[in-house]
């Protein structure tokens, strides 16, 4: 007689709260007992063997050892795995198939997650890391125009890189952004007056962008190129007003306390921006992501965590919305032929389907080929000295997707993993963010 199938099993993946504040979540001994519970089941699994190094780095741990079993794997080694997991999610999302609501209840990302805190909290965590992770104080800083000009002149030197590896442990040969010392919110603020929207959909029909440190510091143009594409489709555009760093870089690196205070910040400003009829969107996938599923659920009890969740949209999925209801621009004037198109980790998780693919289809003259694999870089560990191989290994997959499909443009939602595909591409191309290639079809 067959066993009757468990209610749940096809059911779609399902998030936990993130229980960060109970004191056993940062006791060391009970996360022990769950990282070996996991990683005996990810053993006997072995799925994900191909998404990152993290579970090469368990699975080659576990071959190793004696007994070939996780049981014969020093618990001080588990860190080798944690500190290669940079909560992609695709894991979680894409291919594991005990996550809830099976009974097994694999959430390794979360797991990660909460191993990173431990490690954290027990004084862990290098000053490099740190450094790295504070992207606000980075950003003012590098974003004074004679420092800009110095910190982009030294990056282009080989011997001075060389200096800044053995010094501070930034691999000599990964790509680093650039610095503008003429930022997003200066770009922008002359943004015409608030003017009513009109809804469309679920969309009430304004927007406000949530400029985040790397577009604002780093790359505006591609925020000035979001405001024309959105105004060209009638949406009114407005910044949020004060913004501190959405939270991830320090999420990744188990702050979560710096996590909390950049949500006290950014989510009274952008829970008012919701109660004035404005919609929310930012142009990195993971300050997208950290708005619509990670404060959530480190804070599920929130009234106006959960106000900003539910007005938070990915740019793409926000104008295919408006496309529903016929509230999208398709007087295209230029064609792009074909675009070797890299889908960010960080957007494919938010469960919206492939929606700049989509939108970019919509263009005359245009073929996309979606490239589904993770780059390697998230932010930071493809320039750490000690991840940066590792990161060049995860990314030539679709390095060799990007050459194979010979296209007129290449790019990602992720301008980071955009210029980490191009930094190794070296062919003299440059990325493109798919919403400065929209522009370009638009002609405007």
């Amino acid at each position: 007689m067959a066993e009757p199938v468990r209610e749940g099993n096809l059911q779609a993946p399902t998030r936990h709260a993130l229980d960060w504040r109970n004191p056993d979540f940062h006791d060391e001994t009970s996360l022990f007992r769950e990282m070996e519970r996991v990683f005996n089941i990810c053993h006997g699994c072995r799925r994900c063997v191909n998404l990152c190094h993290a579970f090469p780095t368990l699975f080659d741990l576990v071959d190793g050892s004696e007994s070939m079993e996780v049981a014969g794997v020093a618990k001080t080694a588990y860190w080798q795995v944690v500190d290669h997991c940079y909560l992609c999610d695709l894991c979680f999302m894409t291919k594991c198939p005990y996550v809830p609501p099976h009974e097994w209840n694999v959430d390794f990302p979360h797991l990660m997650l909460r191993a990173k805190a431990v490690k954290f909290e027990r004084g862990g965590t290098s000053l490099r890391d740190k450094v790295l992770t504070s992207t606000d104080a980075v950003g003012r800083l590098a974003g004074i125009p004679v420092v800009a000009q110095a910190i982009n002149a030294v990056n282009k030197l080989a011997p001075a890189r060389k200096a800044l590896e053995a010094v501070a442990g930034i691999h000599s040969e990964a790509w680093l952004p650039a610095f503008s010392s003429r930022p997003l919110r200066r770009r922008l603020d002359r943004l015409p007056a608030d003017t009513p929207g009109e809804p469309a959909g679920r969309t009430r029909g304004k927007i406000a962008l949530f400029a985040t440190c790397f577009m604002n510091r780093n790359e505006p143009g591609i925020g000035e190129d979001f405001a024309a594409v959105f105004a060209h489709n009638g949406i009114p555009v407005t910044l949020a007003g004060k913004e501190r760093c959405c939270g991830m870089p320090k999420m990744e690196l188990g702050d979560l306390e710096a996590v909390r205070a950049a949500k006290e910040v950014n989510i009274p400003v952008l829970a008012a921006l919701v109660d004035q009829g404005w919609d929310l969107t930012a142009l990195i996938p993971s300050c997208v992501l950290m708005f619509k599923q990670e404060l959530p659920l480190m804070f599920p009890d929130d009234p106006e965590v959960l106000k900003v969740k539910n007005a938070f949209y990915d740019p793409f999925e926000y104008l295919l919305l408006r496309h529903r209801n016929g509230r999208l621009n398709t007087d295209f004037k230029q064609g792009l032929g074909k675009v070797a198109y890299h889908a960010a980790c960080h957007q494919r998780v938010q469960n919206i389907g492939q929606k700049t693919r989509e939108l970019l289809a919509l263009v005359p003259g245009t073929e996309v080929e979606i490239i589904e694999r993770c780059s390697g870089h998230d932010g930071t560990y493809a320039v750490k000295r000690e991840f940066h191989d590792y990161a060049v290994k995860i990314v030539k997959p679709v390095l060799a997707r990007v050459r194979q499909a010979e296209a007129d443009h290449y790019g990602s939602d992720c301008a980071m993993a955009g210029h980490h595909i191009g930094h190794f591409l070296a062919d003299g191309r440059a990325p493109e963010h798919p919403i400065s290639l929209l522009r370009k079809a638009y002609g405007i």
